[in-house]
């Protein structure tokens, strides 16, 4: 399918980036994916988001596979390809995150280690450390705090 914008509008969401054949810390980075899912999977408006960085090897049959090895559930976590310049120049002017070739780093790609919070009216509201359970429970408690924001300002109109 293809995914847009308007798939995550009114919606809270946390985006991250990745590549499936990544040696080093997109697996742990996964994992705490795959907890925010959990914790979050009955609520229709939390998503997650991940980009690849890696388009010319995560095609869609690869992501496929990869949201598949994860246990991600489609309505909930979508995984993302395009072109590779577009979606570079969406982490580093979309997210403030790095995404790009570097032939030094594990796996032939630098990107941010940070699961990033955005809030219904698309802005950042938090970087958490992917790789560190600790940030990753703090991501949690933010989101429910979105959640309840989300809740008064409803009463309020």
């Amino acid at each position: 399918d293809t995914i847009s914008q308007k798939d995550y509008e009114d919606k809270i969401y946390v985006a991250d980036f990745f590549f499936a054949t990544c040696p080093s810390i997109c697996p742990m980075m996964a994992t705490h994916m795959l907890e925010v899912q959990k914790h979050f999977f009955d609520r229709k408006n939390v998503k997650l988001l991940s980009h690849t960085v890696n388009p010319e090897h995560d095609n869609v049959e690869v992501l496929k596979a990869y949201s598949e090895k994860v246990h991600a559930i489609d309505s909930v976590w979508s995984f993302v390809t395009g072109n590779k310049e577009e979606i570079y120049d969406v982490a580093f002017s979309g997210y403030f995150v790095n995404a790009l070739k570097d032939d030094i780093a594990p796996g032939g790609f630098l990107h941010s280690e940070f699961l990033i919070l955005i809030d219904k009216d698309r802005r950042i509201r938090g970087y958490f450390d992917g790789t560190s359970t600790s940030e990753t429970n703090d991501l949690f408690d933010a989101i429910e705090i979105l959640m309840k924001e989300e809740f008064v300002s409803l009463k309020d109109k």
